[in-house]
């Protein structure tokens, strides 16, 4: 319940507070309209979305237990859309999409090193005695 409150506090917090015009990356986000809000909370849980004019998207439901789904998007400064979706439960915050970073692979030598460390573990070491 607590996840819950402290994510709508900060939800209400950065829609009371609109951003200063010098953090703002393009000129047109400064003039942006909502286009539709939607806020439902419940005692078992919530709903939320938000849709602006400049392509700025976001949607979230939570439950009881402070599970959170949702996603939120916008256009970047080169015309691409991005979208991030996500899930925030006891096993944390975990983000999903194609503009994520993700590593590289792990180079084959490496991967080779690591399989032949794996099967051939060290001797157990004995306890010496004084």
């Amino acid at each position: 319940m607590f996840k819950f409150v402290m994510i709508c506090a900060v939800f209400g917090l950065a829609v009371a507070n609109p951003p200063l015009p010098h953090a703002v990356g393009r000129s047109e986000d400064v003039n942006a309209d909502v286009l539709s809000r939607s806020d439902d909370v419940r005692a078992d849980g919530f709903d939320s979305s938000l849709h602006t004019s400049n392509g700025i998207e976001q949607a979230a439901s939570g439950d009881v237990h402070g599970n959170i789904h949702g996603n939120f998007g916008w256009i970047s400064p080169e015309g691409e859309h991005v979208e991030i979706k996500y899930v925030a439960n006891e096993n944390g915050y975990q983000p999903s999409g194609a503009w994520i970073p993700t590593p590289p692979p792990i180079p084959e030598a490496i991967a080779r090193a690591l399989e032949w460390l794996q099967s051939h573990p060290p001797a157990p070491e004995h306890p010496r005695h004084h």
